[in-house]
């Protein structure tokens, strides 16, 4: 008897972009990496938490509140920098084994539209909306 084997949904396709189109992409995300980098130490010098001012300083209520508000505004951008930066490094890496544009999860070639809209994805469309449980 012969066994039925079901494809893998990690198969990977064969199919990868030419370096003469990756070389641009990883010059693009790696500057794009930079800049997230330097935005998220600029975010958290406005943290009101890091200022060492505060914690002698006897603040009203009104200050106190708007306080905690800028906490909370700069934790979460610091928070999606940081997610930006991981999906960016990511991307990068992918470019260098030769995976860029090559869904992790199913394996099969992300749509080019979606990667020139978002470069740094490594998720097609179908399998980022079920992950965000769409």
């Amino acid at each position: 008897m012969k066994k039925n084997k079901k494809a893998s949904p990690k198969n990977q396709t064969n199919l990868r972009f030419p370096s003469s189109v990756l070389a641009p992409v990883g010059k693009f995300l790696s500057a794009r990496l930079h800049i997230l980098k330097k935005r998220k130490k600029e975010i958290e010098k406005e943290d009101p938490f890091k200022n060492a001012d505060r914690i002698i300083d006897n603040a009203s209520p009104d200050t106190e509140a708007a306080e905690q508000f800028g906490h909370a505004r700069t934790s979460a951008i610091r928070q999606q920098l940081q997610k930006n930066i991981i999906q960016t490094k990511k991307a990068l890496t992918r470019i260098r084994i030769g995976k860029y544009g090559i869904c992790e999860d199913c394996g099969q070639l992300i749509d080019t539209d979606r990667l020139i809209v978002y470069p740094e994805t490594t998720l097609c469309a179908k399998d980022a909306a079920k992950r965000e449980g769409k």
